[in-house]
């Protein structure tokens, strides 16, 4: 995997989301299947790196 790859994020409530580029500034994310869910869509993950952010 290339070193500049970026992963775009529109969750503005996690604190690693750089609201102007809508891009996750974490180095590395995790991602993690949710359990019980086999719909064969994208809904069948999630970023387990997420952090609220309690900026208002």
């Amino acid at each position: 995997m290339e070193k500049n790859q970026k992963i775009n994020c529109t969750v503005t409530s996690c604190k690693y989301n750089d609201k102007g580029y809508q891009q996750c500034k974490l180095e590395q994310i995790i991602i993690t299947p949710i359990i019980g869910c086999e719909t064969k869509q994208p809904d069948e993950s999630m970023c387990s790196s997420y952090k609220h952010n309690n900026e208002k």
